[in-house]
């Protein structure tokens, strides 16, 4: 009788010993769970939402870097939680600063990402590296944000200012011949630009590039994206004659010309636009009607008009899903603004690139770990969304931080469709040059 007591006792000690080591092990894996959960990257987003720059393509840049900020916060990265804090730089560069300072300083987030116009990344990148903080800028193009600044802490995987003015030049001048019946030497142009840092940054590749072509340039001259009569400058338009207009501008100061331009007559054979308001078909239909027929603009290509087949196979999906929910968030549009593609493109190459190399192979999302990683991003043609490649430029290159694979693409509207006309490699279509015929501003 003992015996057995005393065996059920053992059983009972054993049993109860088993139950606390479940326990034990139990709460040692929900600590373990709640340390993972405490890792996190705290990204502080800034874009204009309100004010001019946000209906000239800032707030689709935006929705298009929610969209890949939304899908990863879900996913995580590496078995960090990604946590987006967005900011309003309400179209004005101070505030930009002002928020980006804020952001890193009160709300600790790890980096800022996003910024759309160059007159705001100029100082913004300039503070953010005398903080010794990590930027990624998906947007702004302008070559000032990086030239003879060495920056290490600032990065951008987006095409810069100066190829998109050569870009466009080299595509009339290819075409000079053929399309317009006029050798490159006869052929007159005018560059025309807002005159902030981005403006005149795509106008010097333009002047570049007119200057290499053999162009004859009838009229260089900036403006102030706000000003509210542009009439001057048409008059001057008229009185030069170009054959060609290559303009560098926002909204509402593109509509603002255009309709100005209707009101005095102007006629010219092509309209050639460089991003930004150029970028945004339904604000040039909404402000032209079927006058936004036939315009050019050059930009990164949209991530729904890129070849797949040259892709990176793992692509496909991410731009569906991005299409779908653009198309959720913002129904009827009638062509996706290359700005959406840009935004998530660009996004994207950070989350699912540069962060898990710096968590994996430096040890986690600070400063100096997210530089090395970006330094170390070696994608090839094909990579991206975009199509484009991303190397960045090292320190003690003249263009340190800067993407030295990227590259835009010349497309043209036709009845309410985008398609790639330049380069050749891309292209989708034959672009239509000159102006047919019987258009409001064909010089035919």
């Amino acid at each position: 009788m003992r015996l057995r007591m005393a065996a059920r006792l053992v059983r009972g000690l054993l049993i109860a010993t088993a139950a606390m080591g479940s326990t034990v092990s139990v709460h040692a894996q929900d600590k373990a769970q709640d340390k993972a959960q405490d890792k996190k990257i705290k990204i502080g987003v800034i874009f204009d939402l309100t004010g001019p720059l946000a209906g000239g393509g800032s707030e689709l840049e935006y929705l298009g870097t929610k969209i890949i900020l939304d899908h990863f916060s879900k996913t995580g990265v590496e078995g960090y939680k990604v946590e987006a804090v967005y900011a309003d730089a309400q179209s004005k560069p101070d505030i930009a600063i002002n928020e980006s300072v804020r952001l890193l300083e009160q709300e600790k987030v790890d980096m800022v990402l996003g910024f759309f116009s160059s007159a705001q990344c100029v100082p913004v990148a300039a503070r953010v590296e005398q903080l010794k903080k990590f930027m990624w800028m998906t947007t702004c193009i302008s070559s000032a944000v990086f030239a003879d600044k060495n920056y290490k802490y600032v990065f951008r995987p987006q095409a810069s200012g100066d190829q998109f003015g050569a870009m466009t030049m080299d595509f009339i001048a290819q075409n000079a011949k053929e399309k317009l019946g006029k050798e490159p030497k006869d052929l007159r142009v005018a560059i025309i630009h807002e005159d902030g840092a981005y403006g005149v940054d795509v106008s010097k590749g333009n002047e570049a590039g007119a200057r290499k072509a053999g162009f004859n340039i009838v009229l260089k001259e900036g403006y102030s994206a706000t000003a509210p009569d542009l009439s001057a400058l048409v008059t001057k338009l008229k009185r030069a004659k170009p054959d060609v207009i290559f303009h560098t501008g926002y909204n509402p100061d593109i509509t603002l010309l255009l309709r100005q331009a209707r009101e005095q007559g102007l006629k010219f054979a092509a309209l050639v636009g460089h991003g930004a308001g150029y970028g945004v078909y339904e604000k040039l239909k909404e402000g032209m009607g079927a006058d936004a027929n036939y315009i050019f603009n050059t930009d990164p290509i949209s991530i729904w008009l890129a070849n797949q087949k040259t892709m990176n196979p793992k692509l496909a999906p991410v731009i569906k899903m991005v299409g779908e929910e653009f198309d959720r968030i913002r129904p009827g549009v009638a062509i996706r603004s290359a700005h959406v593609g840009i935004g998530a493109s660009n996004t994207y190459v950070f989350m699912d690139d540069v962060l898990p190399r710096a968590i994996k192979k430096y040890g986690g999302v600070d400063p100096e770990a997210l530089r090395k990683a970006a330094l170390d991003t070696d994608i090839p043609e094909g990579g991206t969304m975009l199509g484009f490649g991303v190397k960045f430029y090292g320190e003690g290159t003249p263009m340190a931080g800067q993407n030295e694979r990227s590259f835009p693409v010349v497309i043209q509207y036709i009845d309410d469709k985008s398609s790639v006309v330049w380069p050749k490699s891309q292209a989708q279509r034959e672009a239509v040059l000159p102006l047919p015929k019987g258009t409001t501003y064909s010089n035919q």
